[in-house]
């Protein structure tokens, strides 16, 4: 290599400064990031959970209008149990996870009176519908009287 390649190596005076000038404004912008992230997810964390809250609200209100029209006439109205168990019940609340909730719904238990209420399987409701009944038969949680006989709440 020439002496004279080494010098064009280096570069215009004015590029470096352009570029120079371009680093800065990039380094700047990154630390304006920086410092904002943490405030975004301060308000956005808020905003998301009230989202989920109200959700959660419509499903309740959702399934209780399905309860309603679909398994009070079995259940109780307030999931106290009828011709079949009661489900607003501590032990059982407490025995069972919201998917098994969901699965036993939608598949119906076979042997029992207890149908098949998914659409896919044949059944009247949706998925969402039927998540909405578990939302619903989950919010009794907090407030479920302890039933030991809530697999049969009128007898054998």
């Amino acid at each position: 290599m020439s002496a004279s390649s080494g010098d064009t190596n280096r570069g215009d005076p004015a590029l470096r400064r352009s570029l120079w000038k371009w680093q800065r404004s990039g380094a700047f912008v990154l630390f304006l990031l920086v410092l904002a992230f943490p405030i975004y997810l301060g308000v956005e964390g808020g905003r998301r959970d009230g989202a989920l809250a109200a959700r959660q609200a419509a499903l309740v209100r959702t399934g209780g209008q399905l309860w309603t029209l679909n398994c009070a006439s079995c259940h109780g109205l307030n999931g106290q149990g009828v011709d079949a168990p009661a489900l607003n019940s501590k032990e059982f609340l407490q025995s069972v996870g919201d998917k098994q909730i969901h699965y036993i719904t939608a598949a119906g238990i076979p042997g029992t009176e207890m149908p098949t209420w998914w659409n896919e399987l044949g059944g009247p409701l949706t998925d969402e519908q039927i998540a909405a009944l578990v939302a619903y038969v989950r919010s009794w949680e907090q407030s479920a009287p302890s039933r030991p006989d809530w697999r049969h709440p009128r007898g054998p």
